[in-house]
């Protein structure tokens, strides 16, 4: 199974909207967004690409309310979690979260095939050494939004193989809507 991972879109529809597009072209299955979204009416954007939609909420909250309403929704392909989230897609335990520090903690326990977060805008995937002899992969996909000086990006997961590929999109994007 493949997945897109990203997080950090901060409102920015069209950059989010593409990359969804993008990494469904590529093969992708579902996407994980590791918040800061903010305002809820952002992810309408996602519903024509048909792909269930795990979310959690970060530091910029937006409207929790409205957000948690949609998610609601028996019709809707988004779901909605709360500030972190425990799932299993393609047989792998996976665990979301906002904070770089709460995901190195939470992949050190290796009661996780792979943890995912934002915050930092930096992309990164790396090996967190767990309490059970092993290793856990940790990946950060950067900000889908291109937020502040960094690049606009998102990470396409193969679940089966464990492997991640980083994208990065023209930011260009967002001034041609």
């Amino acid at each position: 199974m493949k997945i897109c991972i990203l997080s950090d879109s901060h409102d920015h529809i069209p950059l989010l909207n593409y990359a969804v597009a993008e990494a469904r072209s590529r093969g992708a299955e579902a996407v994980v967004h590791c918040g800061d979204v903010v305002a809820p009416s952002t992810l309408k954007c996602l519903k024509k690409h048909h792909l269930p939609t795990h979310v959690i909420h970060g530091n910029n909250t937006g409207d929790l309310f409205t957000l948690g309403q949609m998610a609601n929704d028996p019709e809707n392909i988004i779901r909605y979690y709360g500030m972190d989230a425990a799932l299993e897609l393609g047989g792998k335990k996976i665990f979301l979260v906002h904070y770089p520090h709460y995901a190195r903690a939470m992949a050190a326990t290796g009661d996780w095939d792979l943890v995912c977060c934002g915050h930092s805008h930096k992309v990164q995937v790396q090996e967190i050494p767990n309490i059970r002899g092993g290793v856990t992969l940790l990946v950060n996909p950067g900000t889908v939004g291109g937020v502040g000086g960094s690049p606009a990006t998102y990470i396409m997961a193969d679940l089966a193989t464990m492997s991640f590929e980083f994208h990065e999109i023209p930011k260009s994007i967002e001034h041609q809507s």
